[in-house]
């Protein structure tokens, strides 16, 4: 790792040298521009994704909007693109492109942070794409959305962008590496966006004495299909990648005494990720075969929640835990661990959701089994649940937005070196 952070910091100095790129800093004076984003891959089915495209509708109404997708691999996006809301391809890997593209598409980034755990996503070829983008971006505001994509802009965006770093993941995830890199390239950066409070006073910590405002502004709440139904049937939901962060392992150890002694209500898990076959098999040795369901993802999973008795996050660490929200606005009562960080700032205890201790099996499946054998607290649960879902709606969220990237062109006017007469 160490020599490959040589070679990458080596190359991107090198890069900015031949290039004769002009310094990036606070007190530039601001160009009038769109607001863009710069996301990872447009077409993939992460909640990322889904947030950024959402913000970008908020802000659409207001803005001229493009998002720039630093690489797309699957034919078709999984989530469509918002009226209003314009998208530009910068590495389309599906098959065709010439023998330049294909053989530097094989070679690793050198520009992209090897401390971004995506970074090994990332090509020689995207660098360049990526590079050619940010260098020809004539004014406006940029906002990046993961680490290596916040660094990239730092250091090649033209001085007249206002970059704003929108962080997706919670502080605590973040790599030394990155960390020490967004200290040094901190003059690049104009502002740094949180989905939680935790996260932005360690940001605030971090990076505000180098001159970057700092703000959270959690993820909006998306239109959903899905009326809540008065009679809910006897399924706890849960969704997400089929990755160890989001702890399914743990759920499954959790539900299996609810199993036993509530055998008309079964699991349903709606996602796709490596531990599949793990999961399957440990529900297999858990004797929950006929009551847990492995199910694909769905672009429906408001309806899902809308009939389901019970959502459940089992997660080990969140960056927000926006599917909370969603199922609040469909008055699904939730159980989550409560875990760093996000779901703690969202539910009240025993008011719109119940809690349990981080990764303790036990508790997550007392609470399960709490909110199941009471049906009037699982209503009560979930009446609360939709006046806290409605706080995330995004008029207030996109307003939030608008303020904050209003206030970045207006301190960097105030502080840009006035001209003589």
């Amino acid at each position: 790792m160490r020599k490959r952070l040589a070679v990458h910091r080596l190359v991107s100095r090198t890069a900015a040298v031949i290039l004769r790129q002009p310094a990036r800093h606070h007190d530039a004076p601001p160009t009038p521009g769109p607001v863009r984003f710069l996301v990872m891959d447009l077409h993939e089915r992460g909640g990322s994704v889904r947030s950024n495209l959402l913000l970008a509708s908020g802000l659409a109404v207001r803005h001229r909007v493009e998002v720039l997708s630093a690489f797309v691999e699957e034919d078709e996006p999984f989530y469509p693109l918002p009226p209003g809301v314009e998208a530009r391809v910068l590495d389309d890997r599906r098959p065709s492109g010439g023998w330049l593209r294909r053989a530097l598409s094989r070679v690793p980034s050198l520009l992209v942070h090897p401390d971004d755990r995506c970074a090994r996503l990332f090509s020689l070829w995207s660098d360049l794409q990526v590079l050619r983008a940010l260098r020809s971006l004539e004014g406006g505001w940029l906002i990046t959305t993961r680490p290596g994509l916040h660094l990239l802009a730092a250091r090649f965006a033209p001085p007249g962008v206002v970059v704003v770093a929108r962080e997706h993941d919670n502080f605590t995830k973040a790599r030394s590496g990155v960390r020490r890199s967004l200290v040094a390239l901190a003059p690049g950066i104009d502002a740094l966006s949180t989905l939680t409070r935790a996260d932005e006073r360690d940001y605030v910590d971090l990076l505000a004495a180098r001159g970057v405002h700092v703000f959270q502004a959690p993820n909006a709440l998306a239109p959903m299909s899905g009326e809540p139904r008065r009679q809910r049937e006897p399924v706890v939901l849960a969704a997400g990648r089929l990755v160890r962060q989001k702890g399914f392992d743990l759920l499954l150890e959790a539900f299996a005494p609810i199993a036993h002694d509530h055998p008309g209500w079964r699991l349903e898990v709606f996602g796709e990720g490596n531990q599949r076959e793990a999961l399957e098999a440990r529900a297999e040795e858990l004797g929950l075969t006929g009551s847990v369901h492995l199910r694909p993802p769905t672009r429906d999973i408001g309806e899902e929640m809308a009939r389901a008795g019970v959502y459940v996050l089992s997660s080990r660490f969140e960056g927000f835990g926006r599917v909370v929200i969603e199922a609040m606005s469909k008055a699904l009562p939730v159980v989550a661990f409560d875990c760093p960080r996000g779901p703690g700032e969202i539910i009240t205890d025993g008011h719109d959701g119940l809690m349990a201790a981080p990764e303790d099996v036990a508790a997550l499946s007392g609470a399960l089994r709490t909110a199941i054998e009471d049906e009037a607290l699982r209503r009560r649960l979930g009446e609360a649940g939709l006046g806290t879902a409605a706080r995330y709606g995004l008029e207030p969220i996109t307003a939030r937005w608008e303020d904050e990237l209003a206030a970045l062109v207006a301190g960097r006017t105030d502080r840009a070196p006035q001209v003589e007469p």
